[in-house]
């Protein structure tokens, strides 16, 4: 039979303890082992950690900042600023900032591509246009059918889009029934309205008059206009554009987008004639 466990202290190694005597023992006493130990800028990798004490300089040292511009087409130019690597060695700095995209905080979140870079200012063109996940998920409700329908359009300025467009039946006048279900035939027919004024709105102007329709949202009530014969729609909208095929990059007509840009390089200042001052006579022989 095993005997009273004795404190740690007192276990010497020709003690007569059975082998399971001493497992018991070391088991029990185990945890007195186990010392915290601070870890200071430790990495782990693996099992082992390894620490060290080297300094990290600052990340923004070798940065610069740079103004981004949004079209002529929004109201608001100064889309905001982003931060890019200064020009070192065979890195260029205007490279890395090329075919970087910025969004819109509303629910419809505009897409910009950097095209070009003037001095410190980024040029951008529009690059895509599609709703945040809450504002969908807000649209969609019970008893209403879901109608959509997407299409392939190329503007006048060589520019080919896919547009996605929604829309949800809506009940009609002096209607006492909860439901207000389309049929099959007449979601068809509003789904092919849908793509026809989608097309004809596309192939009719360049890319920058149709993003001005894409703001006010007049495609989405073209359409309820055009489908209300049909079936009565609401919430109609063009949820989502895509560029599927750009022309080659033209800077003239990248300058003829953002409309009065104008870099500023400064003007040259005479200075007055006061503050002249006058330059020292030699004197010969002095």
């Amino acid at each position: 039979m095993m005997g009273t466990p004795k404190p740690l202290g007192s276990i010497s190694p020709d003690s007569n303890w059975s082998h399971h005597q001493w497992s018991d023992q070391v088991s029990t006493f185990h945890y007195q082992f186990f010392l915290p130990v601070p870890l200071v800028n430790c990495s782990f990798f693996g099992s082992f950690p390894k620490c060290g004490s080297a300094p990290i300089g600052d990340p923004y040292a070798k940065k610069d900042w740079y103004d981004i511009k949004a079209p002529s087409v929004f109201a608001v130019r100064n889309v905001g600023k982003t931060l890019v690597t200064r020009t070192q060695g065979t890195k260029i700095a205007s490279e890395g900032l090329k075919h970087r995209n910025d969004e819109d905080n509303s629910f419809r979140k505009i897409r910009l591509r950097a095209e070009d870079v003037q001095g410190r200012n980024i040029l951008t063109n529009f690059y895509g246009m599609d709703f945040t996940t809450d504002k969908l998920r807000s649209l969609v409700k019970k008893w209403q059918s879901l109608i959509e329908a997407h299409v392939d359009v190329k503007t006048t300025d060589s520019y080919t889009l896919r547009m996605f467009c929604i829309g949800f039946t809506k009940k009609r006048p002096n209607q006492q029934k909860r439901t207000c279900y389309a049929q099959s035939s007449q979601t068809r027919q509003i789904r092919r309205k849908m793509r026809e004024i989608m097309v004809n709105q596309a192939q009719s102007c360049d890319l920058k008059d149709l993003v001005l329709k894409f703001i006010p949202e007049s495609i989405g009530r073209e359409i309820e206009k055009a489908t209300s014969s049909i079936y009565p729609l609401q919430n109609v909208f063009i949820r989502k554009v895509k560029i599927l095929k750009a022309p080659k990059f033209d800077l003239g007509r990248l300058m003829e987008v953002h409309g009065d840009y104008s870099e500023d390089i400064g003007v040259k200042v005479d200075r007055p004639a006061e503050d002249v001052v006058a330059e020292p006579t030699e004197v010969v022989g002095a």
